[in-house]
């Protein structure tokens, strides 16, 4: 019998302490250890996708508004962060699922919408119809724009309304600890 995914939306203000504290210890487990207090918060102030099975959390995929320069325009972006599923439920679709929730965000909300790909996710969401960014990427810093080359293969987009040149270069705005 398949699994049953109930994917739930909600914005960070509509999430209480004890589920935003069921997340993030969700996302320590699926990240291993390897999320830090940045990424945490670079998940937060959008809107949550929140997938259960069988009651229990097992899935979760934050939407944050961030901009990014692109071809002498800022584009309104939908940037993915924290994707994350419990290693016990992986293969199951709940990934699909989180994604799907969140494509319907970025196509209604956003000009664009942005993610940093780990190596293991790149099947994810190349699946989807995100593209890998072919040109260089850049990061608008307050020390001015610095290219930031280690990320070039990392970043995926999903055009949304806007035509994109997939070699030109990409510039995200600034953040602390990783800015894409």
């Amino acid at each position: 019998m398949k699994d049953m995914t109930e994917v739930r939306t909600a914005h960070t203000a509509d999430l209480d302490t004890a589920t935003l504290t069921t997340v993030r210890d969700l996302l320590d487990r699926a990240f291993e250890g390897d999320l830090a207090d940045l990424d945490w918060e670079h998940a937060l102030g959008g809107m949550h996708a929140l997938a259960y099975d069988a009651g229990e959390l097992v899935g979760h995929a934050s939407v944050v508004q961030r901009r990014v320069l692109h071809a002498g325009r800022s584009l309104r972006t939908g940037y993915v962060e924290g994707v994350g599923v419990d290693k016990d439920h992986r293969g199951r679709g709940h990934g699909v699922a989180l994604m799907a929730a969140l494509e319907r965000v970025i196509r209604g909300a956003y000009d664009l919408g942005a993610l940093s790909a780990s190596d293991a996710a790149r099947g994810l969401y190349g699946g989807r119809g995100w593209l890998p960014w072919q040109g260089p990427t850049f990061a608008l810093t307050p020390l001015g724009i610095v290219r930031t080359e280690d990320e070039d293969d990392g970043v995926y987009v999903l055009p949304v309304r806007l035509p994109l040149d997939p070699f030109g270069e990409l510039v995200c705005d600034w953040r602390d600890g990783d800015v894409w």
